[in-house]
């Protein structure tokens, strides 16, 4: 067997490009929120259900169109700047429309929420995953030459025995020593690589990735709540100011925008429990025929069952 050594191809992108990427996904998230706020502008007697479900047809055709504009102005945009400044909008639109109408507890909580989301946030895109490199103790992993060259994405250390039970530290399925194409690099307990967080999701990330999926759940939650009591709020005091006013549609939007983000990080965060509870991460189940490790424990317990 032969030995590889595994290096840090990951280069840090420069500061001009990192400027533009981020001042284009800012222009992405005013356009795209500003097109939500046309939903309930026109649709205002509409059931909350079908503005949810224009909010998500809104979103597609401004995704596809922003795609498109990209290309033919030959710029990019970053997808965890999307996300960090979609979170600063809707921060900016509790504090300046919102928080008149919102309870002082809620004002607590929602702004508490935010606030640990955004340090999470900025903590999990600079945190180290998992990197393999030199100096570690896991500079060098057992793996074949042929298979790496072949797939050009994994480790796949060999081993004649697996163990039925829970993997240790130095089985197979225990190092889970994977290829990431976008960082570059190998990650120890490679999970996926998150391009929301601009980071991949490995061993040393993977409890505070957790953490911060019920973080935007909770930020989101208080989100709705609060445009909630600000909706009914207006609506005693000034029953066309929503139908009227940029702010009132705002605060709608917003809401069907987070309800929306609830509803499909609700089942992210299904799955993840999901795969935690089986020991499992999200690319062996994916790409689960292409590690030979998974292939023989399947083998082997057929056989043990025989």
């Amino acid at each position: 067997m032969a030995q590889i050594k595994l290096h840090d191809q990951r280069k840090p992108l420069e500061l001009w490009k990192l400027i533009g990427r981020c001042t284009v996904s800012c222009i992405s998230v005013l356009f795209s929120q500003l097109a939500l706020s046309l939903v309930p502008r026109f649709f205002s007697a509409s059931p909350l259900f079908i503005q949810l479900i224009l909010s998500a047809l809104v979103l597609l055709v401004v995704v596809g169109l922003g795609r498109c504009s990209k290309r033919l102005l030959g710029v990019s945009g970053s997808a965890s700047a999307f996300v960090f400044f979609s979170i600063l909008f809707l921060w900016a639109v509790y504090l300046a429309v919102l928080r008149p109408a919102v309870s002082c507890l809620m004002d607590i909580a929602f702004n508490g929420a935010i606030t640990m989301l955004i340090i999470g946030l900025c903590s999990i895109m600079s945190s180290n995953p998992g990197l393999v490199t030199y100096g570690s103790s896991d500079e060098l992993v057992e793996s074949s030459v042929a298979e790496v060259e072949a797939h050009n994405r994994i480790l796949e250390p060999s081993a004649s025995v697996l163990c039925h039970e829970c993997p240790t530290e130095g089985s197979v399925l225990g190092r889970r020593v994977r290829y990431c194409r976008i960082c570059k690099g190998y990650i120890k307990g490679f999970d996926h690589h998150c391009p929301a967080f601009g980071n991949c999701i490995g061993q040393n990330n993977h409890v505070l990735f957790m953490v911060l999926l019920v973080g935007f759940l909770s930020t989101e939650a208080s989100y709705v709540v609060c445009s909630s009591q600000f909706a009914a709020k207006s609506q005693i005091v000034d029953r066309t100011r929503l139908e009227t006013s940029l702010s009132g549609n705002l605060a709608i939007s917003t809401m069907l925008f987070s309800i929306f983000q609830l509803l499909w990080q609700a089942v992210f965060m299904t799955w993840h429990i999901y795969c935690i509870c089986f020991n499992i991460r999200t690319d062996e189940w994916i790409n689960w025929e292409k590690y030979p490790e998974f292939q023989d424990v399947v083998h082997s317990q057929q056989g043990w069952r025989e």
